[in-house]
């Protein structure tokens, strides 16, 4: 079924929907969910509640042309937040490595004045992202927003890990030169 339709059903509020976004998206939004934090019954319970999250958010929005997306996107979120429930139990996730890799290029969430920026940074990345070649993005997003270990991201890109751990250390090195030319503060 075309994504088109399956928010077509959700639109009319028919349950049908839930079924056709698990049998389409199930096996790709569990993948993620398990690379975000690392344990199949919490990425099971949080691709479950990603559909409830969907069922609760359209409408009012109507992605028929981001589906996709527009799901890994609430599920990030779920499992973010799962991640985060996890550290203040003293429990570590990949995500607080990552996060820690990312901290040289963005400025701190806490800062007021980068919280009023955040759409200008939004564009700001994604105007880097775009500007990259399609290996070179590809490794970012799968290594960023993904997370997919470094050995992932090598196997899938034909690359050693050493090759993967150079490119993102330069991509990230280019972020931080972007987003500085940009005037944004770091």
């Amino acid at each position: 079924m075309e994504d088109r339709d399956i928010v077509d059903l959700f639109l009319k509020r028919d349950q049908e929907a839930l079924r056709q976004t698990t049998d389409k998206y199930g096996g790709r939004l569990r993948s993620l969910a398990v690379h975000l934090v690392e344990d199949h019954e919490t990425a099971e319970e949080c691709e479950n509640d990603t559909y409830l999250a969907a069922w609760q958010s359209i409408p009012p929005h109507e992605p028929r042309d981001y589906f996709y997306p527009f799901l890994a996107r609430l599920l990030r979120h779920i499992a973010l937040n799962r991640c985060r429930e996890r550290k203040r139990l003293k429990r570590a996730a990949v995500v607080c490595q990552l996060s820690a890799e990312l901290e040289e290029c963005l400025a701190a969430p806490d800062d007021t004045e980068c919280r009023a920026e955040a759409g200008e940074l939004a564009r700001a990345i994604n105007g880097f992202l775009g500007s990259l070649p399609a290996k070179k993005r590809v490794v970012f997003l799968r290594r960023y927003w993904y997370m997919d270990s470094i050995a992932e991201i090598g196997a899938r890109c034909a690359m050693s890990q050493g090759q993967v751990k150079t490119m993102l250390y330069r991509l990230r090195r280019q972020l931080r030169d972007n987003l500085e030319k940009e005037g944004f503060r770091l």
